[in-house]
């Protein structure tokens, strides 16, 4: 206990005083020309320097003092991830206001709740499609002065454009500098930069008020377990209203003077991982499965012959990531196995997906079925675990390219303290952990104890040399009606490795045995149809082909041969339909939503036991 309290007070030194705004200014004195964001144009790049960046920051930041913007006021912000977005934040944080990203699959209701709940004073919208979504609740938002849009803003006093904005801006601050100036540096250590919302799995979003204190403790714990070098390649991607996101693609940058590259559209990741070959990067759980799952797909259409080499050099490779293992040795022969394999095919597969730069490739916000783990590791990437969530600015244990274990989410991270407690729920108390929920003093007091431990609501387990594991969340365990304790998350992980099935519930509270709702991959499913012959004229007509349900059935039972007999699934049923964030079924980070699929299936789930 008392090393880790010394790496904290360590830590707490090393970041003492430090805010966004100050580091910015770090980032743009020592690397002015160094290419900070690039937004995809055309077939390149359109590029900003840290040096321009910050300029342009500035201008954003004067423009929202001359709006009337408050020091510690709200600026809501909903777009994709692009260049725009990190600027309007750092820009509200600079005019000493707090940026919150809303999730862009957020219903009206929603973003009505969480724009009076913040208390937003503006917001920044990408295009007409953000602004349909605000659109039904905007004559509720009575707080809420000026909506600014980086497209096609609409005529009307309540609306201006991104290119007014910034005309604005440059204008006040060439006529003032001194008030922007002020304002920056008036910004404390303990002052809220953003506030987060929960992406809705338990119910109404609570808001997570993080300080520069929490970010810069984080992105010091994340700096040293990475290890990542100066001025390296990233892709941002994933939604900035995901604190993964926010910490590894806004703020670690500016330590790290990372050069950013903006993927607006997921349908794209592919092209851009070719183009900008990361030097990290981090996917949840569903981004994973679905490369492994178009790589299967490209595999299975080479000749036999290319198959079998390929998978004894992915066996080769799978052998060395599990012998990196701590605890374990990579042995003289297993080296040269994987050297040689390495050589001849798993450097040019990592090559053509654009991993052949990535030094530390990472998952979180769910668990990562082994069998995916095991995938990338034999192609010689650890793709390893950390695990956090918003309350606790991110993660707080995890493992590193140099000291991992397969499975487990790492230990806990440099100068936080874990335990579990009597019921085996995980706690953590550190500088990483929020003040409270915004709002919430009921929620907040389950969440914090006087002690200052923070409740995950994760039930874990942490083996002798202190790597934990995530077993399930606390409420989402099944107990059975003999009385078992199953964990849901890792029958559906074993039911997703074929790479068939796109998403799988796994129900059983107080019945007697487990079933299953299970949805095919969209996007796997046309390939492995037409590789059989098989023709249909939607995914529903397709879910009902013998051929399909066959295959099903088969994957079912194989994964039952990996689970003890109480987990084991007797029944189950095929969905013609998606589960997306769109139709409910899954959050923005893409987890399961269990109470909206229990409720929008209730009918096919009852009909498992009764049928």
């Amino acid at each position: 206990m008392a090393e880790v309290l010394d790496v904290r007070a360590e830590i707490e030194r090393q970041i003492t005083g430090r805010t966004v705004c100050e580091q910015l200014t770090q980032a743009a004195e020592q690397h002015h020309d160094a290419p900070a964001y690039s937004d995809p144009e055309g077939d390149g790049w359109r590029t900003l320097t840290y040096g321009q960046a910050r300029e342009r920051i500035l201008e954003i930041a004067a423009g929202f003092a001359a709006l009337g913007l408050e020091p510690g006021e709200a600026v809501a912000l909903m777009m994709v991830n692009r260049s725009e977005h990190v600027l309007a934040d750092l820009g509200a944080v600079h005019a000493g206001g707090v940026g919150c990203t809303v999730y862009s699959t957020f219903a009206s209701e929603q973003i009505e709740f969480v724009a009076n709940d913040v208390g937003a004073r503006f917001a920044v919208l990408g295009g007409p499609a953000d602004l349909a979504r605000w659109e039904p609740a905007l004559d509720r938002l009575d707080g809420l002065r000026k909506i600014i849009m980086v497209e096609d803003a609409p005529e009307g006093d309540r609306f201006m454009s991104w290119a007014d904005f910034l005309a604005l801006g440059r204008e006040r601050l060439a006529a003032d500098p001194g008030t922007v100036e002020a304002r920056w540096r008036a910004v404390t250590q303990d002052d809220v930069a953003t506030v987060l919302y929960t992406s809705g799995t338990t119910g109404t979003p609570k808001g997570v008020p993080l300080t520069h204190t929490n970010i810069f403790y984080e992105v010091a714990a994340t700096d040293r377990l990475t290890s990542l070098p100066v001025r390296g390649t990233q892709i941002s991607y994933l939604t900035y209203a995901h604190i993964a996101e926010r910490i590894l693609s806004l703020y670690l940058p500016l330590v790290k003077a990372s050069h950013v590259h903006f993927c607006t559209d997921l349908a794209n990741l592919g092209s851009t991982l070719g183009q900008v070959r990361p030097m990290m990067f981090f996917g949840v759980p569903r981004v994973w499965e679905k490369m492994m799952a178009r790589l299967l797909a490209v595999l299975a259409t080479q000749p036999e012959e290319q198959q079998t080499a390929v998978r004894q050099a992915m066996a080769a490779g799978a052998a060395y990531v599990e012998a990196g293992q701590y605890g374990h040795t990579i042995t003289p022969e297993i080296q040269a196995a994987y050297d040689k394999a390495d050589a001849s095919l798993l450097s040019v597969i990592r090559g053509m997906i654009g991993f052949d730069r990535a030094e530390w490739t990472a998952t979180g916000a769910a668990p990562l079925a082994p069998e995916v783990q095991r995938f990338y590791a034999g192609l010689g990437l650890k793709v390893i675990d950390v695990y956090g969530m918003t309350e606790t600015t991110g993660a707080f244990t995890g493992n590193s390219p140099a000291c991992y274990r397969l499975g487990s989410v790492g230990r806990a991270e440099p100068g936080v303290e874990v335990r579990i407690a009597e019921d085996g729920e995980l706690l953590t108390r550190s500088p990483l952990n929020t003040r409270g929920y915004l709002n919430r003093a009921d929620a907040t007091a389950e969440l914090l104890d006087e002690d200052g431990w923070l409740h995950t609501g994760d039930i874990g387990t942490v083996d002798d040399d202190g790597f934990y594991r995530v077993v399930d969340r606390k409420k989402e365990l099944i107990i059975t009606a003999g009385g078992e304790n199953i964990s849901p998350a890792e029958i559906e992980n074993h039911l997703k490795q074929h790479s068939l099935i796109g998403q799988a519930l796994a129900y059983g509270d107080r019945r007697p045995y487990p079933v299953a709702v299970l949805t095919l991959d969209a996007e796997v499913a046309p390939g492995w149809a037409q590789a059989r012959g098989i023709t249909y004229a939607s995914l529903a007509e397709l879910a009902e082909h013998p051929d399909v349900l066959k295959e099903v059935e088969a994957a079912v039972e194989d994964a039952n041969t990996k689970l003890a007999r109480v987990q084991q699934v007797k029944k189950w049923a095929l969905l013609g339909v998606e589960w997306t964030a769109e139709t409910a079924e899954l959050t923005p980070s893409l987890k399961l939503k269990r109470r909206i699929i229990h409720a929008k299936y209730a009918d096919i789930i009852e009909g498992l036991y009764t049928g």
